[in-house]
């Protein structure tokens, strides 16, 4: 997967593109770095309708190719490093979505099947709960 950056897009357009691939995971934008396994106070957090060009100090424009073999942490430094941009990979965990600070060493492959299959099986047990109620 490849993501375009510059300055005339929006964060949601960057997040919506990474969500179509990994529907388990979703990119947030901060106005302060952190560091590898640690996470981000919600206060830096960015809003989605921003544009990139008020959210960054370099402004290169050009594309990130994203692998599933990518890691969260090599994800979180590309951003970073090539674009001046703070993400924070999350995960979808039942219905709320959780920092991935602990598990920065797995691929982006792994975070989405993990957080899948915990959805499914969350949906599972929560559907088996309502039929006994209805018994």
């Amino acid at each position: 997967m490849q993501i375009s950056i510059s300055d005339s897009l929006t964060i949601k357009e960057i997040q919506d593109k990474f969500s179509k691939k990994y529907p388990y995971l979703k990119i947030e934008f901060f106005s302060k770095s952190h560091r590898i396994h640690a996470g981000t106070r919600k206060e830096f957090m960015i809003s989605p309708e921003t544009s990139i060009m008020d959210c960054r100090s370099n402004h290169k424009i050009g594309s990130l190719d994203i692998y599933p073999n990518t890691t969260v942490a090599e994800l979180e430094k590309q951003f970073q490093d090539i674009f001046g941009l703070y993400i924070q990979v999350f995960r979808k965990s039942g219905d709320v979505w959780i920092e991935t600070t602990v598990t920065d060493d797995w691929t982006l492959e792994k975070q989405n099947t993990e957080a899948e299959s915990f959805y499914n099986d969350t949906q599972t047990r929560n559907k088996s709960n309502r039929n006994h109620l209805l018994l």
